[in-house]
């Protein structure tokens, strides 16, 4: 086939069923295929434009081909700059430290150490778990119901997600899930304020009891917000509480940033919301200023590793670096973690607006601009915590209503019946009216069905 023959959309998802694996995924629901991209939107082969509220899974806080990025990598070519250098250091790679490092709290700021892992979040999640359980000795691992951490072997063993893991047997063993405080479909049965209360109440008890049948933990791992799990943010009382309960007993407390850090969530870090500060922070996706490239951030006591015990080829991506500096610094300027705060709370706001003329929507949560809204069928019966059956079917409808509108969105969560608004950092208020506009539209079309 030509390549005038590929310039179509269908010509080239048909091109790459043929020959890509069964595990693509996103053109499955999104089929796409992408000519031209600027800021918040994306150009088809057809010449269509979307507005992208996906932007690479919350990878492109500055959406695509932001001109300080552009600027970035221009500059390592015209400098003859190394692309590739292992973990050898560069100027770039001291600046990139030097600036991140910047952000961090004051008192953690002064103990951080950090390791440069291979490109993707999964494999930072895997260094992690590898340091805790090399500095404490122990392991096991506690997680949460409806975490996501990656697809590699380890990280699939802790994430809470079932349908990967029936093929895939010999998974990390001493992986512990805990209750994660959902408040509207309860783990406890209960809802409200009392979820979070007795989740805290339970996983103090379980590691405080000799005959829980857990050994003393390496770590705990959380995200402050789950995002592949349905852009669930837990509530600020229970992460200090997971902050109290793994400081007392001497538990290292691993924060997942990979989609909630810089600046997704309205602070630079998801966990400065509660004011507290983990022990190992997990740094992906917008870290790269678009560029693959993942980090762990830790404290210095647990630095106990010797030398190769975390290694990867790509650990060296500097181009990565240089736009990953671009980003941090156009984020500390601009203030975009507040930017998002606003925009996000009006988004929380609209959508819970259009919550109470639909009842097929259930909940409208997050923080940010991370943004769920949980598709529910009102017509079956509610769960004692008071919540209705999750509706899939309409939620895939309303994601396909956006599309043929010229909306990017990804539905996710239990039973794939959140739809998830991820948009650059950089998102106008004049945009995002015109992403609710869409929304809505789909919306009501798709319930009047």
């Amino acid at each position: 086939m030509t390549i005038q023959q590929l310039l179509s959309n269908q010509a080239l998802l048909n091109q790459q069923e043929r020959r890509e694996s069964n595990a693509r995924s996103y053109p499955r629901r999104i089929p796409l295929a992408i000519k031209e991209a600027e800021g918040v939107h994306v150009t088809d082969m057809e010449g269509k434009m979307y507005i992208d509220c996906l932007a690479g899974a919350g990878t492109l806080a500055l959406g695509h081909n932001h001109p300080v990025i552009i600027e970035a990598m221009e500059r390592v070519i015209r400098d003859k700059r190394p692309l590739h250098t292992l973990d050898l250091t560069t100027p770039v790679k001291e600046e990139f430290i030097t600036e991140l490092f910047s952000f961090l709290p004051e008192g953690f700021r002064e103990r951080a150490k950090i390791q440069f892992c291979g490109p993707t979040g999964g494999d930072a999640i895997e260094a992690a778990m590898k340091l805790v359980k090399t500095a404490t000795g122990r392991q096991s691992i506690l997680t949460f119901q409806g975490g996501y951490h990656g697809a590699t072997h380890g990280t699939m063993a802790i994430s809470g997600n079932l349908s990967p893991k029936k093929g895939v047997h010999g998974l990390m063993p001493d992986t512990h899930f805990l209750p994660y405080p959902y408040t509207y479909r309860c783990p406890f049965g209960v809802g409200g304020e009392a979820t979070h209360e007795i989740s805290a109440r339970y996983i103090e008890n379980l590691l405080d009891d000799p005959e829980s049948g857990i050994l003393p933990p390496a770590a705990m791992i959380l995200e402050t917000v789950q995002g592949e799990g349905g852009s669930i943010p837990a509530p600020i009382k229970w992460l200090r509480e997971m902050r109290r309960i793994t400081r007392e007993r001497g538990i290292p407390l691993i924060i997942d940033e990979v989609q909630t850090g810089i600046g997704r969530t309205g602070k630079v870090f998801s966990f400065e919301h509660a004011g507290i500060v983990p022990d190992v922070i997990v740094l992906s996706k917008a870290i790269g200023g678009s560029l693959p490239l993942s980090v762990v951030v830790y404290d210095k006591d647990l630095d106990v590793w010797g030398p190769g015990a975390h290694i990867g080829t790509f650990r060296g991506n500097q181009m990565a670096m240089a736009t990953g500096i671009a980003t941090l610094r156009y984020l500390k300027e601009n203030q975009l973690e507040k930017h998002a705060a606003l925009l996000g709370e009006s988004l929380l706001t609209t959508l819970s607006e259009l919550q109470k003329d639909v009842p097929e929507i259930g909940e409208v949560r997050g923080r940010g601009l991370m943004v769920g809204v949980e598709i529910i069928d009102p017509n079956r019966p509610a769960s004692s915590s008071g919540s209705h059956p999750a509706n899939a079917e309409l939620a895939s409808r309303i994601q396909r209503e956006c599309f043929d509108r010229g909306l990017i969105l990804e539905v996710g969560g239990r039973h794939g019946a959140v739809v998830r608004f991820l948009p650059p950092l950089i998102i106008t208020q004049e945009q995002l009216q015109e992403v609710i506009s869409i929304f809505r539209d789909a919306v009501l079309a798709s319930v009047e069905r």
